[in-house]
């Protein structure tokens, strides 16, 4: 018999950005190497519940057909034999959304739609897995990003799997979205076989997200002071970028540790004011300790900035 994944995932659209993408978990390994489809001329598609993974390509080129997602779901659904099984979730640039849940997909599965996303699950706890998933990417602030995260976070707490966790995905494209603009890949993070899977994705994109992706430039700038000062300083000597003894000051000396640590990471999205500006308004935010609150602290600093 082949493995049937408990999975639960939402597909949506940033009319804004023109983004679409798709954020999936599952007790199945490497989920995001089998669920999310997407392109930015086309839309995003989740494909899953004894997944045909041939729905992806195949929607894909239906919807630059031109086709609505609810002829997408109608055509893949109507050629495949097995239907009954499948589950799919699709959103087209064009606004649309659809999904489809066969009536042998194993208990409970269902699906929602909102305006400009679908979310599906199949194995669940409960229905109300769903439902937070659609109320949390309804109410959370942010992007597109923060909104696919939360709502996974939201049905996991209410329910989730019932088989339990293994695997997570968050898969986003844009128009010249991709690494230098050259593809459309804005966000492809995956998390293949862990106990958390939905939290260690969060952790990884944080570091995605101040690595590979471009914000806004700030209006103004703050400098580090006081005892975040001190604590900053402590991190970077305890991390070896800074040798000398910690104080409530930062000068010269702190933000060439600073720079080093910036340098060692591949912020290179980010000068050197609005790396420190960051960690000045995001280190009371952020968790963890060492390198790992100090990259908290910087996303969270640079959270009230859009990207571009």
């Amino acid at each position: 018999m082949e493995p049937r994944p408990a999975t639960f995932s939402i597909v949506a659209r940033d009319p804004e950005t023109e983004a679409v993408g798709v954020a999936v978990q599952s007790k199945f390994v490497s989920v995001g190497s089998v669920v999310p489809f997407a392109s930015a001329d086309a839309g995003a598609i989740a494909t899953q519940s004894f997944a045909n993974v041939a729905y992806g390509p195949d929607g894909l080129d239906l919807l630059r057909e031109g086709k609505s997602a609810e002829e997408v779901v109608s055509e893949l659904t109507d050629d495949d034999p097995e239907a009954a099984q499948r589950q799919v979730g699709v959103v087209g640039q064009d606004g649309s959304v659809a999904a489809f849940t066969g009536e042998e997909c194993f208990d409970v599965a269902g699906d929602r739609q909102g305006e400009t996303y679908t979310v599906q699950g199949n194995i669940l706890e409960n229905e109300d897995t769903l439902d937070a998933m659609a109320d949390a990417y309804e109410t959370t602030e942010g992007g597109l990003p923060e909104k696919l995260l939360a709502a996974l976070h939201a049905g996991n707490e209410a329910g989730g799997d019932k088989r339990g966790e293994q695997s997570a995905a968050l898969y986003v494209v844009k128009p010249e979205g991709g690494y230098d603009g050259k593809n459309d890949r804005w966000i492809d993070v995956r998390v293949d076989d862990h106990e958390s899977p939905i939290a260690e994705l969060e952790r990884v994109f944080k570091i995605y997200d101040v690595t590979l992706l471009e914000r806004e430039e700030p209006d103004d700038v703050r400098e580090l002071s006081g005892e975040t000062a001190e604590e900053v300083s402590s991190t970077l000597a305890e991390l070896g970028f800074y040798d000398a003894e910690p104080s409530e000051s930062f000068g010269d000396d702190e933000r060439d540790a600073l720079e080093a640590f910036r340098g060692m990471n591949n912020f290179e999205n980010h000068d050197l004011a609005v790396v420190e500006d960051a960690l000045a308004r995001g280190w009371d935010d952020a968790e963890g300790g060492g390198e790992d609150r100090m990259v908290d602290a910087i996303w969270h600093g640079l959270s009230r900035l859009d990207r571009k």
